[in-house]
């Protein structure tokens, strides 16, 4: 049953991973996608056999972009109802070993980019009532040595969640959060991991993941896919972890 018919959904980092899995989820309920990503391939490969997702190719830490996706949204579709901040990166290095740009990188991808696109489609979602979805980690809850920037930044995004959330609830607007653990992504590749590497932080994830197994992007895009539906309506400022138990375990 399609219950998102003719919503219009915004989707960054959607080229793999949690984001393909997402638009597709949004697409097979009947949501219009505008699938956004930085190389054409992928995003090619996320329509493919999906008429309702158009790929849109950008950088979403350009100056540009922000406007640019929103427009994109709005001259073809007229609306916007939901915006998922999923695009992002990951990076290792103990503080000792600190690279600026790195870290620059990072922040500017997960938490800043993020800022800039809710902030350009905040009208859109005032209109249509619309939901905001940012992708965090539940390891940021913990403590996550050699790779604690990227705690960090997604930490800070879940708090701009919840003040998001408070900020926006009188102009009927929710903003909710969801907070994968380990999911079978290729993440470790585009961080540059070699095989072995990314084995050792497989084996290290799930020791601590209680249900015992590496979680599928698709467990994550059902999420999304739920918070932003009508019998959703009444949660907002939440950070729902998606994360076989890692939090609590």
């Amino acid at each position: 049953m399609n219950r998102m018919q003719n919503r219009v959904v915004i989707v960054t980092g959607a080229g793999t991973g949690i984001g393909r899995a997402t638009a597709r989820a949004f697409s097979a309920a009947g949501a219009h996608v505008v699938a956004v990503g930085r190389r054409a391939a992928p995003l090619a490969e996320t329509a493919d056999g999906h008429p309702l997702i158009t790929p849109l190719t950008a950088d979403i830490t350009a100056a540009d972009t922000p406007e640019h996706v929103v427009r994109a949204a709005l001259d073809r579709h007229g609306r916007i109802d939901v915006l998922v901040n999923n695009a992002g990166i990951a990076g290792g290095g103990v503080l000792a070993d600190l690279d600026e740009a790195a870290a620059r990188r990072q922040l500017a991808t997960n938490l800043l980019a993020p800022t800039r696109l809710a902030h350009a489609a905040l009208a859109g979602l005032i209109d249509t009532g619309g939901v905001i979805v940012n992708v965090t980690t539940s390891v940021g809850q913990r403590a996550w040595p050699g790779s604690s920037v990227y705690a960090a930044g997604k930490t800070a995004l879940d708090s701009l969640t919840r003040s998001w959330a408070v900020e926006l609830a009188p102009r009927g607007v929710r903003v909710v959060a969801v907070a994968p653990g380990a999911i079978d992504t290729p993440i470790g590749e585009h961080q540059g991991l070699s095989p072995q590497q990314r084995k050792a932080v497989r084996e290290w994830q799930l020791s601590r993941t209680p249900l015992g197994r590496v979680g599928r992007p698709e467990d994550v895009a059902w999420a999304i896919r739920w918070l932003c539906s009508s019998e959703a309506a009444f949660v907002t400022g939440v950070v729902l972890p998606v994360d076989g138990g890692a939090v609590v375990g």
